[in-house]
């Protein structure tokens, strides 16, 4: 695997000219592969271990995988891989070269006779450059994304007036929590049938009851809101491990008291831009705006909300299966995040293909919230998706966030 992709041997080292990327050949590449014991009462110690890994990118692959051992018919292999080597859509052609090489092993002690990968990741940086251009030239793409978001996101605050327990210190760790929802089916495909009815995707409608539910909280009338997009808009790398996800600042008007259908249609026409102009790299971005910086917020955004909508079918732990094994696939709990508020939704369909519900995990920052608070935000969120699925004609003012027992708690 490490032979086949060669973002899983590529080392970052800095030389007077910055840092250079170089790639390691497959001979010379180091497996990086431990096998270790462990009890049952200890694999969850031993796995946030490993997990908190701090790699050195400038002499070790971005690629560690442990095995525990808990006993001889129970084994969790940790795959560990750093974010500059892959993003979340590399989890599947991770996981299905893994079984691929699994079962070539099996069946005959040696590696896989692999489809050769039409391009590698430094032939998509190559190919990047080339599109982009030098923004030198006034004419060039990148020029013309550049100044696309310049004005874009002109006067964006610093900072979204979240309604936070606690105030944001100079010492406010990157230390995070979690709280867990659901969206039944029932409303899952209610917000398809709204989607449809406004000419926008589920993703619009979820970012436009997000950024209405903040502004009831209080944050404002100006909401941006960070969403990744995988970025590999050529069918050659979708088989390639590698980071071509990119960061989209998706920014939302809430003035004016809006009706739900017409904030939607805010929304899709902020979007649909930002997708025309997707291509600048965020970090190229943030330079360029050179918003006011703080070690202790994310720039541009403190939100982030992402919508997992791939084919069930491809997911990494259909795709993982190994031979002769039962394998499943386990997350490990969340220790830090980025963002003060950060929204993971992931989509799942029945056997026809309709949808079945949502799973959403909200991670929060625990040294601005407390997980009582994160959980009040997760409820009300799934109170106004109620709502609006069912009357999106109510101005947003008009909406209600609380249940019968939290209005009589409130008089």
């Amino acid at each position: 695997m490490v032979a086949r992709h060669e973002s899983l041997r590529t080392v970052f080292a800095e030389d007077a000219d910055g840092v250079v990327q170089h790639v390691v050949p497959a001979r010379e590449a180091p497996a990086g592969f431990e096998v270790r014991d462990v009890d049952e009462h200890g694999l969850q110690a031993e796995l946030l271990a490993a997990a908190r890994h701090r790699f050195d990118l400038s002499a070790e692959l971005p690629l560690r995988t442990t095995l525990f051992a808990v006993s001889e018919e129970e084994h969790v292999l940790l795959v560990l891989l750093h974010h500059i080597a892959g993003d979340g859509w590399s989890m599947r052609p991770l996981a299905r070269d893994l079984a691929t090489a699994y079962a070539a092993r099996l069946a005959t002690g040696e590696a896989p006779a692999w489809e050769p990968l039409p391009v590698q990741y430094a032939d998509h940086s190559l190919w990047q450059r080339d599109i982009l251009g030098s923004e030198d030239d006034p004419d060039s793409e990148i020029s013309r994304q550049l100044s696309y978001w310049k004005d874009a996101l002109a006067g964006l605050p610093d900072e979204l007036a979240l309604p936070v327990d606690r105030p944001r210190t100079a010492e406010l760790s990157s230390r995070g929590g979690q709280v867990t929802f659901r969206i039944p089916a029932a409303l899952h495909q209610e917000l398809y049938a709204l989607s449809g009815r406004t000419r926008s995707s589920l993703f619009m409608v979820l970012q436009a009851a997000l950024a209405g539910l903040l502004t009831r909280l209080g944050a404002g009338e100006d909401i941006p809101i960070g969403s990744p997009i995988a970025g590999r808009t050529d069918t050659a790398v979708e088989e390639l491990v590698g980071f071509f996800a990119n960061t989209l600042v998706l920014r939302t008007d809430t003035s004016g008291d809006p009706d739900f259908t017409r904030l939607v249609a805010r929304v899709r026409e902020t979007d649909l831009a930002a997708y025309a102009h997707q291509d600048l790299p965020f970090e190229r971005l943030v330079e360029a705006l050179n918003p006011e910086r703080s070690l202790t917020r994310h720039p541009l955004f403190q939100v982030g909300l992402t919508l997992h909508n791939a084919d069930p079918s491809a997911t990494v732990a259909e795709v993982a299966q190994l031979p002769g094994l039962d394998v499943g696939l386990e997350r490990l709990p969340i220790e830090d995040t980025k963002f003060d508020l950060n929204f993971e939704l992931t989509e799942s369909f029945d056997e026809a293909g309709r949808p079945a519900g949502i799973v959403a995990d909200l991670e929060y920052s625990t040294g601005l919230f407390d997980e009582r608070s994160a959980r009040s935000t997760a409820d009300k969120l799934l109170r106004l998706l109620t709502e609006v699925a069912a009357d999106p004609a109510r101005p947003l003012s008009a909406v209600p966030l609380l249940d019968a027992a939290e209005r009589t708690a409130v008089l």
